[in-house]
């Protein structure tokens, strides 16, 4: 298997939102020229229009965060999700930057979100859609044959995409899963190949192509236990957490894994050794992290709060 780096993914249940009650932030501005420091707090942005926020992604060429909104269930075809741009000091620039109500747009439930090069990779439903990372112009998709819950993307250290299928739909009796469930890489020329499949993945979520680690991390909804999967797609478990219901996974640059967990409404550090702390405590139902390494912040988006949090990663609470 080669070698697969990067972070983006979403929530398996589909739950009613929740207005914040924060104070909101600035509404309009223009990202800072080159990164600032680091806020010595965390930066709570709510009240401000997010609707559903799955995944939050930096773009460190443009040194903006960007936002995907479900705006409803996680697979209604609605056409109705949108991509917001926010500045690293919590200001909203632009709120619907790419929506799928405008004409030429289609965007229904947006979760992982990846960047390679000029493109931006979008994960909704059954397909990765592309749009340019300067314009937000569509670009085209790909289909992801057979897939239920196309959940979080990341990039490969040779440059290709990482796709994580949660394998899940939701009917009255709750959450079933439809045995789709695997991790898959993109190659240029949108060829697809199978890194691992099956129960044993217990509803991957979040994956990234770990430098420290060698190899392809993945967090699964549906359990507690990070794990890495090797050339052949065999598990090998790298930490149990404290609390289940894992959704992202981002990598420090001192090669510390930061991962959520909606079971325990936080964020647990992996350390290099497997050692595990919680980082942050009382957030509920945080879903696919993103990472700003030149500021060191992990940033959180709260699925049911509408909001996004912005958080120092050697904070404690």
């Amino acid at each position: 298997m080669r070698h697969i780096a990067g972070a983006a993914v979403l929530a398996l249940t589909a739950v009613a939102l929740a207005a914040c009650g924060a104070a909101p932030q600035p509404t309009t501005g223009e990202p800072a020229s080159g990164p600032g420091p680091a806020p010595a707090a965390e930066i709570r942005v709510a009240g401000v229009g997010f609707a559903t926020p799955e995944s939050v992604l930096h773009d460190p060429a443009a040194d903006v965060y960007l936002v995907s909104n479900i705006n409803g269930s996680p697979l209604d075809r609605d056409d109705n999700g949108f991509i917001s741009r926010l500045a690293p000091d919590g200001t909203v620039l632009e709120l619907k930057w790419i929506d799928g109500a405008a004409d030429g747009v289609t965007l229904n439930a947006p979760k992982g979100l990846a960047i390679i090069d000029d493109m931006l990779y979008v994960a909704d439903i059954d397909v990765v859609r592309r749009f340019h990372r300067e314009s937000g112009e569509p670009q085209g998709e790909v289909a992801i044959p057979d897939a239920s819950f196309v959940n979080d993307l990341a990039v490969a250290r040779d440059g290709w995409l990482i796709v994580s299928d949660s394998g899940v739909v939701f009917g009255p009796d709750g959450t079933l899963d439809t045995g789709t469930a695997a991790v898959y890489l993109i190659e240029p020329g949108d060829v697809i190949t199978t890194v691992a499949t099956g129960p044993s993945l217990e509803r991957p979520n979040g994956v990234l192509d770990s430098a420290a680690r060698d190899g392809l991390v993945v967090v699964p909804f549906g359990g507690s236990t990070v794990y890495l999967l090797d050339e052949d797609g065999e598990r090998l478990d790298l930490a149990v957490l404290p609390a289940g219901g894992l959704d992202g996974v981002v990598e420090t640059g001192d090669g510390r894994l930061l991962v959520s967990s909606w079971g325990g409404s936080a964020v647990y550090e992996v350390g290099a050794t497997g050692a595990v702390r919680t980082l942050a405590e009382n957030l509920p139902a945080p879903a696919d992290l993103g990472y700003d390494a030149a500021r060191d912040l992990v940033l959180v988006p709260l699925f049911n709060d509408d909001a996004v949090v912005l958080l120092p990663t050697r904070a404690r609470r």
